[in-house]
């Protein structure tokens, strides 16, 4: 268990900066960080992506709770966008992580893959969103949050490269649309965290120091040394060719998912 914290720790570093740097939520990187880990500390193999995902949505408890406030502290978080978005986000949460409990594990990884790919590409073409549709009204957004929330929980993710997007398409501003975003991963963090924990109370086979899903070292190993270098990578990120860098940084997010997918199919 030491070993592992350790190993957190060093990783929590990279991933804070990559963070900072690229506005990345913690599943895109520390999903798979976790798979790789727990599958070389010897978990079974059907418990390796719900710990991932359920560990990862863990540590963005704490990463959105700091964005959130720094967002609010800015003025840029419209709450009512916020609460209407969080109704629906609870909803499918809890819906999301019952239905990752009940699927194959190999179906899970597919699916974690495929979104991979979904960041990979949008990372490689930096496409401007365009403020195309009309503004969203409660109970569209409340809709919204049900699919947000269902797809972050499956995931393990923020539900930025959700949430954003939508919001920009719709004539938000993308100062708002991203503080937004930032508080809305909060709802999805805690929920999915308990959820998970609920989900995976006495399941056979998970190591100590697990709480349900949730892996108690690898999360205080990425969140004690990640929220120290995110601000290093914020700086960064004035500083070094993002968006040069975004495109490198893609062709990792693909043989990530190439791997993910080899490893089931052949």
């Amino acid at each position: 268990m030491l070993d592992i914290l350790l190993i957190c720790l060093a990783f929590g570093c990279f991933s804070g900066v990559l963070a900072g740097l690229f506005g990345l939520g913690g599943g895109v990187v520390l999903v798979p960080f976790f798979l790789v880990l727990l599958e070389a500390h010897g978990i079974a193999n059907h418990l390796l992506m719900l710990m991932a995902v359920a560990t990862s949505l863990a540590t963005i408890v704490v990463t959105s709770t700091a964005s959130c406030f720094a967002h609010h502290r800015l003025g840029a978080v419209i709450w009512k966008y916020v609460f209407n978005l969080s109704y629906g986000i609870v909803l499918g949460v809890m819906i999301g992580a019952w239905v990752a409990d009940s699927i194959a594990a190999e179906n899970l990884r597919f699916i974690f893959a495929v979104y991979l790919l979904y960041v990979a590409v949008q990372m490689a073409m930096q496409s401007k969103l365009k403020a195309t549709l009309k503004p969203l009204n409660a109970s569209v957004l409340k809709i919204s949050g049900v699919v947000i929330g269902f797809v972050s929980s499956v995931l393990g993710i923020g539900g930025g490269t959700l949430t954003v997007p939508l919001l920009a398409r719709h004539q938000m501003p993308m100062r708002n649309a991203v503080a937004i975003s930032s508080a809305c991963g909060l709802p999805i963090a805690v929920m999915g965290t308990i959820s998970y924990a609920f989900l995976g109370w006495q399941r056979a086979g998970l190591p100590e120091g697990s709480i349900g899903y949730v892996y108690l070292p690898a999360f205080f190993g990425i969140i004690m040394t990640s929220m120290l270098t995110a601000p290093v990578g914020a700086r960064l990120a004035n500083k070094l060719p993002t968006k040069r860098l975004k495109r490198y940084f893609s062709l990792l997010l693909f043989a990530v998912a190439g791997k993910l997918l080899w490893a089931i199919y052949i």
